[in-house]
């Protein structure tokens, strides 16, 4: 049985069709928060959104750490991260869930999922291990920062696209990322958000979008880094989080 931190199964009707009924979730789904689209809501702020990306990757922990078999989601993106009245968020549309037989182990499997989030040996190969699901989170953690599309559309150029990925490692590359962090900050949350917890969130985001799948956190590494985020203390080490020391050194470009 999942944990509280995914959506609930209430029933199911095989008369004629098959229909599944889930719990009812009042406040959407974090893209729409993020987007503008809910009406009469204010700007989600800052300390939200990490408790938001706190509670989607305890339940992305769960069905990775502490389920035999391992279950891999395969379609992890804002529109399927659901927030409740309570603003307590809950992974859903579990529809494409893979298992794979041993823990830490991959396989090959049809290509599914949504274009933006899909990992590079996932999306080349069709390599499916819980490192697919942490390559996606990533993703999200970069629209909570700016709230932008996975996919930037050039509005000038109909034909022209970039990925979020690309345009925060830009700006993470620059002589002075930090400037350049602010600047990709949603404008919506003005100044009022700690530039020290934005800056921590895009270097777990840049960890959990490395190429290597071997290079990417744990869940269990970025609950443990949220966490950490999410509480007073701006003290935060990356390489406190990684099973590996020296990848913290590969993040921070040391």
């Amino acid at each position: 049985m999942l944990k509280p931190l995914q959506v609930r199964l209430i029933g199911y009707c095989i008369e004629g069709s098959l229909f599944l009924v889930y719990e009812y979730i009042e406040n959407g789904n974090l893209s729409q928060h993020l987007r503008g689209f809910v009406p009469g809501k204010v700007p989600l702020p800052w300390s939200t959104r990490v408790k938001i990306a706190l509670d989607a990757a305890r339940g992305l922990e769960y069905i990775h750490e502490h389920t035999v078999p391992v279950y891999i989601h395969r379609d992890i993106k804002t529109a399927n991260i659901l927030i409740d009245k309570n603003f307590r968020a809950k992974v859903a549309d579990f529809g494409l869930t893979k298992l794979i037989e041993t823990e830490g182990g991959s396989m090959n499997t049809r290509l599914v999922g949504t274009f933006g989030y899909m990992a590079p040996e996932y999306g080349q190969f069709g390599d499916v291990s819980p490192k697919i699901d942490v390559y996606a989170f990533g993703v999200v953690l970069y629209e909570l920062i700016s709230a932008k599309q996975a996919i930037i559309r050039n509005s000038e150029i109909a034909t022209e696209s970039k990925g979020l990925i690309g345009l925060f490692e830009d700006v993470l590359n620059e002589v002075d990322p930090r400037e350049g962090i602010c600047k990709l900050v949603d404008p919506k949350l003005g100044d009022d958000y700690p530039l020290d917890s934005v800056w921590n969130v895009a270097l777990l985001a840049k960890a959990c979008t490395q190429e290597n799948p071997q290079l990417r956190p744990s869940m269990r590494s970025i609950v443990v880094a949220l966490m950490t985020i999410s509480s007073t203390s701006a003290d935060w080490n990356l390489g406190e989080f990684y099973e590996n020391q020296g990848l913290a050194h590969l993040i921070s470009g040391r």
